[in-house]
Order: structure tokens, then sequence, then C-alpha cells
């Protein structure tokens, strides 16, 4: 005979399914497209950040790319330097590698863990290149790391939130995102 908790999982399990609409989701997960999060992240966007109190610094929506083997994100994001003490505006590209973590507050995925692999605009000088260099990792944190990549909807989490199961393993896969979902650990008294 099963437990209630055992019980409780079956039934949850078998609503998922129902839910998906037979759709070959995996009960107990939860999934999103490349395309949903592209899309999610192109709203976001752009964004302008002042850079050395003179320059501003500013960033188009990305190109998302998925990196399952590494369980993480790419994004390529179109970029510009301008400002009152430059001739001409500069253009060029931020590559940045990030993991995502969920935030149980507002039900969104954001970026964590972000590293910048390279950051270069065309035509720069080599001092204003390093000095940019300088505030990439800090640029890149402003730009995605309160960037809500995803927000998991009602309709997501309905029956999760009536068995008190929320999302746990985030796992990138060659489609898209699954998030798992777990029994929520009790709150601490």
């Amino acid at each position: 005979m099963l437990n209630r908790r055992s019980c409780l999982w079956v039934l949850a399990s078998g609503l998922a399914v129902a839910a998906s609409g037979c759709s070959g989701q995996v009960p107990g997960s939860v999934t999103v497209s490349r395309q949903k999060l592209q899309d999610m992240v192109a709203q976001r966007f752009p964004k302008q950040f002042p850079v050395a109190g003179m320059l501003q610094f500013k960033l188009a929506p990305p190109a998302l790319n998925l990196q399952p083997e590494r369980n993480m994100l790419n994004a390529m994001l179109p970029a510009e330097l301008s400002g009152p003490v430059l001739k001409q505006v500069y253009a060029g590209r931020m590559d940045v590698d990030f993991a995502l973590r969920y935030e149980s507050t507002d039900r969104t995925l954001r970026a964590h863990q972000i590293k910048v692999n390279t950051l270069h605009l065309e035509g720069l000088t080599p001092a204003l290149s390093d000095m940019l260099t300088t505030y990439a990792s800090v640029l890149a944190e402003q730009a995605l790391g309160q960037v809500v990549l995803y927000q998991l909807q009602e309709k997501d989490l309905a029956l999760a939130d009536s068995l008190n199961i929320e999302p746990g393993a985030i796992t990138v896969t060659p489609q898209g995102l699954n998030i798992t979902l777990v029994q929520k650990k009790p709150a601490a008294h």
C-alpha cells in the first residue's frame, strides 16, 4: 500500500501528464523552449549604462545559445559605446556565459555565475579598450544579473503549488530548459 506522500506524487505525475496534453512532457517537470527564452529576454533590452561618468554603454537584445554540455547559456549582445568625449559611436559585441537560478519570490529564472568571454568594440583605442575591459564584468552583471529570463506562469505551477512542490534543478537541453519539480522544503521554525 502506498503511503500518503507516494500517493500524492503518483497523482501529481498523472495530473502533470494530463495537464501537458499528453505532449510527452516528463511528469514532474516544466519545459521552456529556447524560443520562449529568447522572446522573454528580448523584451528586457536595450539597456544603457554609464561608464566612468562620461560614457554610455548600450546593449541590444542578445542572441541566446544553449550549452547543454555545460548546463549553461551563452548570450551574444550587440554593444555600443558613445558619449560627448568620443568622436563617434563604437559598435561591437559582448559574449557572455551564465547559469540559471530560480527566484521563488517572483517565480522567475535569472542569470547567475555570469562570465564575460569577450567584449570587443571596433576601432577603440587601446586605452579606452582597456578601461572598458575593466568594467566588463560589472556591465555584464548589471545587464543580465537581474534580468528575468523567464517567469513561470500560474498554469505552470498551479498543480505544483497545490501539492507542495516547487522548481528544483534547471537543466539546459538542446531544445531549451527542463525544470524539475521537487517537494518543497519544510519552513524553518
